[in-house]
């Protein structure tokens, strides 16, 4: 008779189940009060994707959701987006929540994969202009294209480690820091390949092992499973890269290969005659349903090939077995084998004293991993406590990816940090992560509750690295939300600086950080803010503009009586003569400072009463010179002074001085005249009076 086995890990995914058990409830809660779209196919299964539209979930493009939108405004119904597994871009996914304001009764819900939102972390928080980000992937892919829009600076994506290595291999002077990742289905041998010529060829790259656990222990069972069989079938979507990737290792086997998306897809010739046994692989996005139609038609009896597929156990397998039997310290178990399972007191808890009737009762479903087997005794040594833990471990994993907060008790203080007990798992929250002062007393913390964010995972070492740090800063960004929406553009605060950088400082007005620009610390120009303030002082300013959604806050400081050019004009006025120092010369004149941070200009016309071809020829850099304001332009804070007006006017003194100087000596050679005329006369009188005698 012949042999079917169906690999272990065949068939949907943690992801894929994630997103279609999501599609699922959505059809049995909403089908008649909302209409509901995924962005793209939510799997790559023709079938699967068939069935959802039979149920009203149709698949739409990014172009398409405006237009539903309408319709759902025009009929006033809830509408619903689903983002598929393999996740989108990043600008689509704004372009959607942008949709999403425009329309109160739009939802959407992001089935991303957790394990492909990972990688669009390390894309998004590793990569920048100075860097090289290389993604083993198909191009064209979906989750590729979702992945290599959140990097920045210089990337590529290449299907094979042969196409990555051709390229690179010519651009290995390349100074840039290389980045390496990985679809999440991508092939485990191409996978290792590059990061062997990466390894090579650059000089320390950063390399982030982002294939899908799932995917490595499927793509290792239909290796191992196709060495051993002499036919294979590899169920999947035609459009699913990690069916394809089965396919091709399969076939590299066991040359009696074929892929179909369905049981009516079998060749009616397969298998040959002679094969004897004959493995099912399956790719994540393929429903459990599918695969077992697969399977009775290859075994042509169903239920008979699956009990005989539980006929045997093998050490290190995770079973599912019926309670039969509940003792003081073990717990027997229907396993559908030829063997009965049987979980010790320890390997169910750790706690003492537990009944366990408490815990269990005859019928139960329990899952256990196989210990040991003992076919001479009939008997499976197994473990609760191990799946318990593995699943404790996939919910850490899992809120690593999904960012979610979780409620966590701390059990105990250690030498760095603290141990936080969360879904049944330890994890280590380090002393700079509690959210307490720098050396203040960790102990203070043990026996209370936190909510906590897990912000490091190893997966090899099953340890995971939790922050309260991240959630307090969540809350005071809230609380600062609430203080942003009373600020109003005009309000006055005594705010204290916090930061000084090379174009302005940063001022806590209360709460939120505003920015005053060097260009409103002072009215004369500035190199840096710590020649008006610093860190710790406490200034007067005001609200001089808000962004729309006041997170940027833009400081005024500076007043009019701060202002030397205000306090200047106060004081002087036009026709006023003063001394002031050349600070600047420029082909059309020189700038003058005729106080403290008050220059003026002396345009070239305006230097000298003979005319000039630049202001070099009369003046120097810190000469004293005495100069007219001849205007004041308070608008656009200008002086204009003259050196000129005062020669003029020294000039006209001088020829009005040579006026009258020349005035007085005709005034005077007359009265001498007159005078001299005057003593003549009296000379000659007697002898006049004579003659006429």
């Amino acid at each position: 008779m012949r042999q079917v086995t169906v690999a272990a890990h065949a068939g949907f995914c943690f992801g894929v189940k994630r997103a279609t058990q999501c599609v699922e409830d959505l059809i049995n809660t909403c089908r008649e009060n909302a209409a509901i779209y995924t962005i793209g196919q939510l799997i790559h299964n023709k079938t699967y994707t068939e069935y959802l539209e039979q149920n009203g979930v149709f698949a739409i493009s990014l172009q398409e959701t405006e237009e539903a939108v309408l319709r759902a405004k025009e009929k006033d119904t809830p509408i619903i987006f689903v983002i598929r597994a393999h996740g989108i871009p990043k600008e689509d996914e704004a372009a959607l929540y942008a949709l999403k304001q425009t329309y109160d009764k739009v939802d959407i819900l992001d089935m991303t994969c957790p394990f492909v939102k990972k990688i669009h972390h390390i894309a998004e928080k590793e990569t920048n202009e100075s860097t090289c980000f290389i993604l083993l992937g198909s191009p064209s892919h979906p989750e590729v294209k979702g992945i290599m829009s959140y990097t920045r600076g210089e990337k590529y994506a290449f299907p094979t480690a042969e196409e990555a290595n051709a390229l690179l291999s010519i651009q290995q002077n390349n100074e840039k820091e290389v980045i390496l990742a990985a679809q999440t289905t991508q092939n485990i041998q191409e996978w290792k390949k590059t990061q062997k010529f990466i390894k090579k060829l650059c000089t320390n790259p950063k390399i982030f092992d982002t294939i899908c656990d799932v995917t490595e222990k499927r793509q290792s069972e239909a290796e191992n499973l196709s060495l051993s069989c002499d036919a294979m079938v590899v169920v999947g979507g035609a459009d699913s890269s990690n069916t394809r990737k089965l396919y091709d290792i399969c076939k590299a086997n066991c040359p009696c290969t074929v892929m179909v998306e369905s049981a009516c897809d079998l060749p009616k010739d397969f298998p040959p005659k002679h094969s004897t046994h004959v493995g099912i692989a399956a790719g994540a996005s393929t429903p459990h349903s599918i695969i077992m139609e697969v399977y009775k038609v290859m075994s042509e009896n169903f239920e008979q090939l699956l009990e005989e597929s539980l006929k045997t156990l093998h050490t290190g397998e995770t079973v599912t077995g019926i309670v039969t039997e509940i003792g003081k310290t073990e717990v027997y178990l229907d396993l559908g084998a030829k063997v009965t399972g049987i979980i010790a007191y320890d390997q169910i808890t750790d706690e003492a004293n537990v009944d366990l009737n408490t815990l269990f009762k005859v019928g139960d479903e329990v899952r256990a991993f196989v210990i040991r087997v003992e076919d001479g005794k009939g008997i499976a040594t197994l473990s609760k406590k191990r799946v318990d833990n593995d699943a404790s471990w996939e919910k850490i994993v899992a809120l690593s990816e999904s960012g979610e907060a979780v409620e966590g008790k701390i059990v105990d203080a250690i030498k760095g940090g603290l141990l936080i007990a969360v879904e049944g798992t330890r994890a280590f929250i380090p002393a700079s992560q509690s959210d307490l002062e720098k050396g203040a007393d960790l102990t203070t913390l043990v026996g209370t509750t936190q909510k906590v964010r897990i912000i490091e995972i190893d997966k090899q070492k099953k340890r995971a690295v939790a922050s309260i740090r991240a959630i307090k800063r969540e809350e005071r960004k809230a609380k600062e939300a609430e203080i942003r929406a009373t600020l109003e553009v005009g309000q006055h605060f005594t705010g204290t600086v916090k930061t000084l950088v090379n174009y302005g400082a940063f001022v806590d007005i209360g709460g939120v950080d505003g920015m005053v620009h060097n260009t409103e610390l002072s009215w004369k120009k500035i190199k840096h803010p710590s020649q008006v303030v610093s860190v710790g002082q406490q200034i007067e300013v005001f609200i001089k503009e808000l962004s729309e959604d006041k997170t940027r806050i833009s400081l005024g400081y500076k007043t009019q009586e701060m202002d030397d050019f205000y306090q200047f004009t106060k004081v002087h006025s036009v026709g006023e003569v003063m001394e002031a120092k050349i600070v600047s010369l420029t082909p059309f004149g020189a700038f003058a400072e005729v106080a403290p941070g008050v220059d003026g200009l002396i345009h070239i016309s305006k230097i000298s009463l003979d005319k000039i071809n630049s202001p070099e020829e009369v003046l120097s850099v810190g000469q004293v010179v005495t100069v007219k304001i001849t205007a004041i332009d308070e608008e656009n804070r200008r002086l204009s002074l003259s050196i000129r007006a005062l020669l003029e006017e020294a000039r006209r003194e001088e020829e009005r001085a040579a006026y009258e100087q020349e005035k007085a000596e005709r005034l005077a050679e007359r009265k001498a005249a007159e005078e001299e005329e005057a003593a003549l006369r009296a000379e000659m009188a007697p002898y006049i009076v004579k003659t006429i005698n």
